[in-house]
């Protein structure tokens, strides 16, 4: 009886300690001043959704978050409850210590992550790009104080050219950069925001040029989905069909507009879109100075209420055919089209072949001019 009280207790003991989780685990430390009692958060994204991973109170300024695993050092979230912002950094199989404020997480400093310091290490190189950019948008507040007319529209196209230009030195450094690491786990993330001004065939590249193992995370098969769908509304095929509701809650499809004008842009914008809004007045331009000549347009809006959607289309005057199921980002069409930044458009000629996409500035003028101007 004594042997088998004695073999109780070394089962229990055995029990007890294999309750500790076996294998690669994360533990995450975390030092956060200010915040006795808050409650955080460990989540990350999934299909547009923030899922949750852990949580922890903290206690005495600090918090305790360990036991989960991830497969592959993936980028995550630590926020305070009910508040959204917070700090993004890569979470992996180690010791991690999260040093910050809570009135400022997003500012605190991460330790323990070899592929969160290979990504603030990437953010270091590309301060230079960000730091052009923030001059050109102070110069163009104080210009806009002037309140001169003339040279804010001068400052404003110069600008703009000289934006493309930053914005395209950093596309070509990203590039270099995903190939010169195609074994981190952090190249994904880089690819996916340069990723929206590509098309499918340099993503494509882009991703065969990173390591297998690497090209195996969730980022890059979704990227390589929406490749997929990419290739389905290129330059050359036809024009997806899709039906949404109009202004007066009417089912409208898009099949019902082709043929009825020579050209035809669907053109995918949102009313809380500033580069949107900054657009419209070009596209009404090309609008009014085409509709006679056989040009048309079908907006596809991105809006969560009506309200917002239909004040939008009467303050910039846009007098054309639209469109939405006012489900901002899920929109049913933006899917179809596999877009993921606005303003996006599509053109398409009288059979619904799309001719050219994502028009801009004089370049969207110049187009219907070549094709209009044509006798």
């Amino acid at each position: 009886m004594k042997n088998f009280f004695y073999l109780l207790i070394f089962v229990v003991f055995v029990s007890s300690c294999s309750s500790e989780p076996k294998g690669p685990h994360y533990v995450i430390k975390g030092k956060v001043a200010g915040s006795e009692g808050v409650k955080v958060l460990l989540e990350k994204r999934e299909a547009g959704k923030f899922v949750p991973l852990d949580s922890a109170v903290v206690k005495g300024g600090e918090f305790l978050i360990k036991g989960g695993s991830v497969q592959y050092p993936e980028r995550v979230y630590l926020t305070q409850k009910n508040k959204r912002s917070g700090l993004a950094f890569f979470l992996e199989n180690a010791n991690l210590t999260i040093t910050g404020n809570v009135d400022s997480l997003a500012k605190a400093k991460v330790v323990g992550s070899k592929t969160q310091d290979e990504y603030m290490a990437y953010e270091d190189l590309i301060k230079p790009f960000e730091k052009r950019m923030d001059q050109l948008d102070e110069e163009l507040r104080a210009i806009k104080k002037t309140e001169d007319q003339v040279k804010i529209a001068e400052f404003e196209k110069s600008s703009e050219v000289l934006s493309n230009k930053i914005e395209a030195e950093q596309n070509d450094f990203d590039k270099k950069f995903i190939k010169e690491h195609p074994s981190s786990y952090m190249t994904p993330t880089v690819l996916q925001g340069l990723s929206y001004g590509l098309e499918a065939p340099e993503i494509e590249s882009l991703i065969s040029s990173i390591d297998t193992a690497v090209a195996k995370v969730a980022l890059i098969q979704d990227l390589k989905s929406r490749v997929a769908v990419m290739k389905t509304v290129a330059v050359g095929q036809k024009a997806p069909d899709f039906t949404l509701n109009d202004v007066n809650d009417k089912p409208l499809a898009l099949s019902s507009k082709i043929g009825k004008s020579k050209l035809l842009l669907i053109d995918f914008w949102a009313s809380w879109c500033g580069p949107c809004r900054a657009e419209n007045p070009n596209v009404v331009k090309v609008y009014n100075e085409y509709k006679t000549k056989g040009f048309d347009v079908m907006g596809v809006s991105l809006d969560r209420k009506k309200e917002d959607w239909l004040k939008a289309i009467q303050k910039d005057q846009l007098t054309w055919t639209h469109v939405s199921d006012l489900k901002y980002w899920n929109s049913e069409a933006a899917k179809l089209y596999a877009v993921n930044g606005i303003p996006a458009n599509f053109l398409l000629d009288g059979s619904g072949t799309i001719i050219a996409r994502n028009l801009r500035g004089d370049a969207l003028a110049n187009k219907i001019k070549e094709v209009l101007g044509k006798k």
